[in-house]
């Protein structure tokens, strides 16, 4: 998932924005600390509080004095609007149309 040859608080940022957007991290969990991260991804603490502060600058976390880092609500965890449920049911059936197609035509074929 991350790239071998980016920096590694570049990783780290891949990994949580990773995390984030398969729901492994969900709005309002709360990250490990500076020194779990630093342990888990084999880095230096200071490394961890560059990846801290790219994620809060690209606004996927914040960070509360004392408390530790959060995950931010991401578009994800918000529910689609009714106008674009009825876009993707209508896309879907002008896909299961077009399928329905297709397999009658390889089926007149064989």
């Amino acid at each position: 998932m991350t790239d071998q040859f980016a920096q590694p608080y570049q990783r780290i940022v891949q990994d949580v924005l990773d995390q984030i957007r398969l729901g492994r991290l969900k709005t309002g969990d709360k990250l490990p600390s500076t020194r779990e991260l630093a342990a888990h991804y084999d880095v230096a603490p200071g490394t961890v509080q560059r990846a801290l502060s790219e994620l809060r600058s690209s606004k996927a976390i914040y960070s509360q004095q004392g408390l530790g880092s959060f995950v931010r609500q991401s578009d994800a965890d918000t529910a689609p609007a009714p106008a674009s449920i009825e876009a993707l049911a209508q896309q879907l059936a002008e896909l299961t149309s077009r399928v329905e197609m297709l397999e009658r035509q390889k089926s007149q074929q064989d």
